[in-house]
């Protein structure tokens, strides 16, 4: 089964072509197997690139315990560079059908290949106040918000030690505020327009970078008042641009990258 490795910002999937290749039989099993490392691959998850009837392709994203997920922006990156470098489809505007329905993505090209995409997220959805929840020993303020999957935003006045934040990430994924769990943002204000975020995600715990995690983050950040329309976001892994279009859409801009290709024996 051949495999493509691909990044954005640190925040790795394995991606298979079934454009080229049957659809696996159990996707859900599967992204465990792979995404263990040492023993698999090693990854954020599992992500398949399928025809769509309504969009250039369709993604389905699976996380590491195998759980699907409605969306996954940096892995949406990740697939217009394929679809672009591919040829799938190559133009400069891709639509890519998702869980939480189809998104555009406007491919940044350099030297004939995609290093990276500005992608349409949709009208976010949030709720008027924060909800409350204990965990780790401490009470957190959290802003639920939708952007194609759900997320509880901490706002904070500096970022979690190691130890809290390890211990509070888990607790708040599962929290009974988020019946369905939610990604998890650690948000700090690092100046005008500058927000630092570290995420646990759900389904897979710590990683370098979420995209849709930013997005909620750059959304609460904003009704806050902390930032103005547009906003840059530090993750672990590296930036990514975020900000208001003016039909009320959100935007993320960031790169995409290829780590490497491999052939995964049937299993």
């Amino acid at each position: 089964m051949k495999f493509v490795k691909m990044h954005g910002l640190g925040n790795d999937y394995v991606y298979l072509d079934c454009f080229q290749q049957p659809e696996p039989e159990d996707p859900n099993g599967l992204a465990v197997r792979m995404a263990r490392p040492h023993f698999g691959i090693g990854s954020d998850g599992l992500i398949l690139i399928l025809p769509s009837e309504i969009a250039d392709a369709k993604m389905r994203m699976f996380n590491a315990d195998g759980s699907e997920g409605m969306m996954c922006g940096n892995a949406l990156r990740c697939v217009a560079k394929y679809l672009y470098d591919s040829g799938i489809a190559r133009k400069e505007r891709l639509t890519i059908e998702t869980g939480s329905g189809v998104k555009t993505a406007d491919v940044i090209v350099e030297r004939g290949l995609a290093v990276g995409a500005r992608c349409d997220m949709g009208r976010a959805k949030w709720d008027a106040e924060d909800v409350t929840s204990e965990a780790a020993g401490r009470g957190w303020s959290l802003r639920r918000v939708d952007v194609g999957s759900k997320h509880g935003v901490a706002l904070l006045s500096e970022q979690p030690d190691e130890a809290l934040f390890q211990a509070a990430g888990p607790l708040l994924e599962h929290a009974s505020v988020f019946p369905d769990r939610a990604n998890i943002e650690f948000v700090t204000r690092e100046g005008p327009d500058h927000l630092k975020m570290r995420v646990w995600e759900r389904g897979s715990g710590e990683t370098l970078a979420c995209g849709t995690g930013a997005t909620a983050a750059f959304v609460a950040a904003s009704l806050a008042g902390w930032v103005g329309k547009r906003a840059t976001v530090s993750l672990r892994g590296g930036d990514l641009i975020i900000e208001w279009g003016e039909d009320g859409h959100v935007f993320m801009e960031g790169p995409a990258a290829l780590a490497f290709t491999g052939d995964w024996p049937e299993d």
